[in-house]
């Protein structure tokens, strides 16, 4: 199967209002995906709108979020359901700043139904960081029966290398990261070398049309949390050919 784990809505700062939900899953069909994941940032109120519009094309689905943390690292986390996405929504609404978001700078923040009727338009900041650290947001995702990947861990900025420096392990060892996210234009003979021991996917990142699938990972398994988590922990994945210009 051919999946795509990092793909952002009109709900995103930055990310193009043309990418409802519905255009973002014909997208994803025409690029030959089995199954993909919505991971608008810090909000996964566009959930509900793509779990219908992927019924609706026959596409598999999986619901969360971009969690930006405290320590200003981008990591996804991924549900089956859209009730606990919403769930980590609420948790993470909870530590932002009391700040709103400009739409001059950052774009508009449209909430839409899977047939593209605007519902609401979001007023918190998406664009900033929340007041919860890499260890926390594990425990949630992962108390809430979860995946929690590392994103795009080769960049410089709002990575775990770019941030900290280093993927942070727990105090008993074990990871708080199921797996690791390469970009689109990632070389993998260079990073694979600096992630061992984690399973490594390949993820568009797409906030544009255009980009949706444009990378992917493949893998013999389901496509839900428990197959996907099974995939990693065989470390089980192929990645699809980098992209020369992003």
């Amino acid at each position: 199967m051919k999946f795509d784990l990092h793909i952002h809505s009109c709900l995103s700062p930055c990310a193009s209002l043309e990418m409802s939900p519905a255009a973002l899953v014909e997208a994803a069909v025409k690029a030959g995906m089995d199954g993909i994941a919505l991971t608008d940032h810090q909000s996964a109120k566009n959930t509900p709108a793509i779990a219908e519009c992927a019924r609706r094309a026959g596409l598999k689905c999986l619901y969360g979020i971009e969690v930006q943390t405290a320590e200003e690292v981008h990591t996804v986390a991924l549900f089956d359901t859209v009730e606990a996405a919403l769930a980590l929504t609420d948790w993470v609404y909870a530590a932002l700043p009391r700040r709103k978001n400009d739409p001059d700078t950052f774009g508009d923040q449209p909430v839409v139904t899977w047939d593209e009727d605007i519902v609401e338009i979001e007023e918190r900041l998406l664009a900033a960081g929340c007041a919860r650290s890499v260890p926390e947001v594990a425990d949630f995702v992962h108390g809430r029966g979860g995946l929690y990947l590392a994103a795009h861990v080769d960049r410089p900025n709002f990575s775990v290398f770019g941030s900290l420096g280093a993927i942070p392990e727990a105090p008993d060892g074990g990871h708080y990261f199921d797996a690791v996210e390469l970009s689109r234009t990632a070389t993998a003979t260079d990073w694979l070398p600096r992630v061992t021991g984690y399973a490594t996917v390949r993820s568009s990142d797409a906030h544009h049309l255009c980009d949706v699938s444009r990378v992917w990972t493949e893998a013999e398994g389901e496509f839900t949390i428990a197959g996907l988590k099974d995939i990693f922990a065989r470390k089980a994945t192929r990645l699809s050919p980098r992209l020369t210009t992003f």
